[in-house]
């Protein structure tokens, strides 16, 4: 098969399809899945591309800034040895949304390996903090969560290969450069992968609003086990099946007559929760 090295305009990536027609980027997508090749991500932002740029395990390909934001992403580049394509930002030709806020900066990389749930929670001695995530596909929530779990040094985020938000420049951009640091494994069984934490020692504690037993006292049974925190999307929440794998069921305790959080702010809510906790 012969595939073309000509890369569409910005033009023809974004298009919209005439009626059966399919727009190049999905058509180029499908061609490379399968070809079998390593599918590329596109990330955007200054800060999501300078700490790509600064992360020696991430694979980068191509590079297209402006001259503005070479000038501010110098260092990184420099360092990443990368030729930066500069162009013109009023004809910024990369395939990404155009509703993209991507300040001038944008990245193509393959996706990051993280290698396997048992090398990056293997308890270690200190409290370790571990986040498993039930279909949330949204990458804005996903990235808001990598962010947090790097703020209070949780040992990973967990999540499925499939109905769970893959790697992209949206979810980069939201996580501000947590991606490039911050373990996000995505397992093919999430109850499987809950059952090997549990055999290293976790305690598996399910986020749900309906639960009777408030979090922090939850908490305070078991203040220095290693703790799995484990939230489902808005909406469908957790499947019955992650709920009967979890130890205990809990609430973040509510004031007034609307209970719920995004499930973003929940976890950075029961992170906290779980820091302030005394051993």
């Amino acid at each position: 098969m012969i595939v073309s090295n000509v890369r569409p305009t910005q033009k023809e990536w974004h298009m919209a399809p005439r009626k059966g027609k399919k727009p190049v980027w999905v058509v180029e997508k499908e061609r490379t899945r399968r070809s079998g090749g390593p599918e590329t991500v596109w990330l955007f932002g200054l800060h999501a591309v300078r700490d790509a740029l600064m992360n020696p395990a991430r694979e980068r390909l191509r590079l297209v800034v402006t001259k503005n934001a070479s000038d501010k992403l110098a260092e990184a580049i420099a360092k990443s040895g990368m030729e930066p394509e500069i162009q013109d930002p009023r004809k910024f030709n990369v395939p990404i949304d155009v509703q993209s806020v991507h300040q001038g900066a944008a990245l193509e990389v393959k996706p990051l390996d993280w290698g396997n749930l048992s090398e990056q929670c293997a308890p270690r001695g200190e409290r370790s903090v571990v986040l498993v995530l039930d279909r949330v596909t949204d990458p804005h929530n996903v990235g808001a969560i990598l962010r947090s779990a790097e703020v209070f040094g949780a040992r990973a985020v967990v999540a499925t290969l499939r109905n769970s938000a893959p790697e992209t420049g949206a979810l980069a951009k939201t996580a501000s450069g947590a991606l490039e640091r911050q373990p996000y494994l995505r397992v093919q069984n999430l109850v499987k992968a809950m059952k090997t934490l549990s055999d290293m020692g976790y305690r598996l504690i399910a986020l749900d609003g309906t639960a009777e037993i408030d979090l922090q006292n939850t908490l305070d049974v078991e203040p220095n086990a290693p703790t799995a925190l484990v939230l489902g999307a808005e909406g469908p929440g957790l499947r019955e099946s992650t709920k009967e794998t979890c130890d205990v069921i809990a609430k973040i305790p509510f004031q007034r007559e609307f209970g719920s959080l995004n499930v973003s702010n929940a976890a950075a809510v029961s992170l906290y929760a779980l820091s302030q906790t005394k051993g």
